[in-house]
């Protein structure tokens, strides 16, 4: 099979190519026999250009153009031509020229496929996912991918221009205790020892911080054996960046430079730094979440002060308790119906609430007056005050819940979300919103095992103030560790580090590790600090999510080229799937 390579690509031609021979190479998109004339939009990842084949310009191109189907891949060569007075098509950048073609070879036919080769398919993404090489040729996906590579390329040139060094960090690792489960590989030349794929290079980025590399990224596969949803995959891709020698706002300023320019190259926006910052406990109080959506502007407000002496006994004992009781203001929905205020009251019963609080603000000859069943609990003081910290107005809806501080301000954050969705408050043209949040709490308490574990993991940082808390009061320590949000999305996280093995000591002892178990998952890297380590502290960007938001896309699948379904499956090339009792034998492994 004899053909010439392209002359130019299939978005490329324009009236100033008028009365060139020319040569494209392509897939056929679409074909239109008008019994003389056939016309065929050929595509490639450029575009489209309309090819015509007429029986007076040649006969045997003509003849064979007959046989032509969807996405039959074919090399013509012809004479660009301004398109007839009235036929242009300006939905395309070439459609103001054609090509008449006097030359054809059919590179290779095409089954018809089982959905059409457009953006906008009505194809299942089940199916979409199995024929993933189809799904791959419509410009939405081409487009998300190449957006992909320039967000390579810019983050690349960045750290390359700050002084960062790229280092390849091993894929079969150490299984160690990062907070998610490891895929596990069975060694064959060690018989019941396995390695881990890397959740994330955490401890290798430590190490070449301890080498004296002083600046460190890489773009980076990680794996997690997790549950999925629509922004996590079971392997997925980082930022990771490590730095020495510098403090929190060392960090901050070297990633607002990077979003800055990701911004401009990618969405051609112009980012103001500083970032806003937030505490970890004012976006809970204020927005029910440590990554919360500031594109709209519903704000919880905390109503523990008015209620301090309330005899509504449920309030009362949950504030005695160290709980929360706290409000959110819907602008606007003071008459919903009782049928959805039941609705919203059994959204939350099924998140966990034991129940929603509901006051309808209503007009009165003296101002703003609160109806609803528990109106008759609340003083009138109480009334009046909850109104002024509300900012409450005729036509308001006001929420209230009360409970466990934590889960009751991320209940409130749920609801929060579900009446910006209800209310369209979100609009496709919102100005993107990011900002840090700081300060996390370095543990958590987990009630069903009764013991604290690492927020973040166990390498974070405490605040230098809070060390001695670690001993006497660990659910109020502080950690040095911050999270980067963008529309409601965390995007990246990060910590300084511990850098010596005294203080590390402490920390694993505070989780429970005994010196026995930190020497045989950590001893390197424990041994390493022994040694000069300097302070050191990173990052990581969730590189997948990143590219989902800035794509406008709702599912990170849709931002890589193969990935799996919510189940962990490639419908594509089937995996995982089974191997044979040969490559088990190798491995001393046995089916139960």
């Amino acid at each position: 099979m004899v053909f010439k390579t392209r002359t130019h690509n299939c978005g490329e031609l324009r009236e100033s190519n008028v009365g060139e021979l020319v040569v494209l190479n392509g897939w056929v998109d679409t074909r239109r026999d008008l019994g003389g004339l056939i016309f065929i939009e050929l595509r490639d990842r450029y575009g489209l250009t309309q090819i015509v084949f007429e029986p007076g310009f040649n006969s045997d191109a003509h003849h064979t153009a007959k046989d032509l189907r969807s996405e039959f891949v074919i090399s013509i060569e012809g004479v660009v031509r301004k398109r007839p007075e009235g036929t242009e098509n300006l939905n395309l950048q070439t459609g103001l020229v054609d090509v008449m073609v006097n030359k054809l070879v059919i590179l290779n036919e095409a089954k018809t496929p089982p959905f059409q080769i457009k953006d906008d398919t009505d194809a299942h993404e089940d199916l979409r996912l199995k024929y993933r090489y189809l799904d791959l040729r419509r410009p939405s996906v081409q487009k998300n991918l190449i957006l992909r590579h320039k967000m390579y390329q810019s983050v690349r040139k960045y750290f390359d221009e700050n002084s960062f060094v790229e280092v390849e960090t091993p894929v079969l690792m150490k299984s160690t205790p990062e907070g998610a489960r490891d895929f596990l590989v069975p060694s064959r030349l060690h018989k019941g020892k396995f390695y881990a794929l890397p959740q994330s290079p955490q401890q290798y980025k430590q190490i070449l911080m301890v080498s004296g590399l002083d600046r460190y990224f890489q773009i980076v596969k990680c794996f997690r054996d997790e549950d999925l949803r629509a922004d996590r995959q079971p392997e997925f891709t980082q930022i990771d960046v490590e730095m020495s020698f510098i403090d929190q706002e060392n960090i901050f300023e070297m990633m607002e430079g990077l979003m800055q320019k990701l911004y401009k190259e990618i969405w051609n926006k112009d980012l103001q730094l500083p970032i806003p910052r937030l505490t970890f406990d004012e976006a809970m109080e204020n927005y029910g979440s440590d990554k919360p959506d500031l594109r709209f502007k519903l704000k919880m407000e905390t109503l523990n002060s008015i209620f301090a002496n309330t005899g509504f006994k449920v309030f009362h004992d949950n504030i005695e308790k160290g709980g929360i009781v706290t409000g959110l203001k819907a602008p606007g929905c003071g008459e919903y119906t009782r049928n959805q205020l039941d609705v919203l009251t059994d959204f939350m019963k099924k998140l966990g609430a034991g129940g929603l609080i509901w006051i309808r603000v209503k007009d009165s000859e003296n101002g703003a007056v609160l109806e609803s069943p528990t109106m008759k609990f609340f003083s009138e003081e109480e009334q009046k005050n909850l109104i002024s910290k509300m900012d409450a107005k005729p036509g308001d809806l006001l929420f209230i819940l009360t409970g466990n501080k934590l889960k009751t301000l991320s209940l409130m954050g749920s609801l929060r979300l579900e009446m910006a969705k209800r209310l369209e408050l979100i609009k496709a043209d919102s100005e993107p919103k990011l900002l840090w949040v700081t300060d996390f709490p370095l543990f958590e308490w987990d009630e069903e095992t009764k013991r604290f574990y690492a927020m973040h993991h166990p390498f974070t940082s405490p605040r230098i103030e809070d060390i001695p808390l670690m001993d006497s009061d660990r659910a109020n320590v502080k950690a040095r560790a911050y999270d980067l949000v963008l529309n409601g999305s965390e995007i990246a996280g990060g910590s300084i580090r511990i850098h010596n093995s005294e203080l590390q000591a402490k920390m694993f002892e505070a989780l429970g590790i005994s010196p026995e178990e930190a020497e045989l998952k950590f001893g390197f890297l424990m041994n390493a600090f022994k040694y000069g380590a300097p302070p050191h502290g990173g990052i990581a960007f969730g590189f997948d999510r990143l590219a989902m938001i800035f794509a406008g896309e709702h599912s990170i699948r849709e931002v890589i080229a193969f990935p799996k379904t919510a189940s962990g499956i490639s419908l594509m090339d089937d995996a995982p799937s089974i191997v044979d009792e040969h490559q088990l034998k190798e491995l001393h492994i046995k089916i139960r």
